[in-house]
């Protein structure tokens, strides 16, 4: 049977600098890649030397109203320090919510300017 892992999720967002420069502070990430995509607008990648979220933007796409959970529900990431890591989406301007402490560790949640959801997660 085949083995594998999650290479990349792309994501569309209204600033792709922000939230580039979010996932960076957040995670330790750095940009790996940026450039125009094949469908049209542009792309940053932005993650660790395995795997990476694509960060896509197109000026021409009207925003899209999406209701929590359709058609993503979120996004879970791993950190080693929570409290810093909620310290940084507060200073972004964004609001932590559904706070929890339950196997296999402790968690928040928070949408990003796009209406993203995010779990912050850590396992220590």
């Amino acid at each position: 049977m085949p083995t594998g892992y999650l290479e990349h999720a792309n994501i569309t967002v209204s600033d792709p600098e922000r939230t580039s420069a979010l996932l960076q502070k957040l995670c330790g990430w750095q940009e790996r890649w940026r450039g125009p995509s094949q469908l049209g607008g542009s792309t940053i990648h932005v993650g660790n030397d395995r795997d990476y979220l694509a960060i896509y933007t197109r000026e021409d796409l009207p925003p899209l109203p999406f209701a929590k959970g359709v058609p993503l529900n979120h996004i879970g990431l791993v950190v080693d320090d929570l409290v810093d890591a909620e310290r940084l989406v507060v200073e972004a301007g964004l609001v932590p919510f559904n706070h929890a402490d339950y196997e296999p560790g402790r968690r928040f949640y928070f949408f990003d300017w796009d209406g993203i959801e995010f779990e912050v997660a850590s396992y220590d």
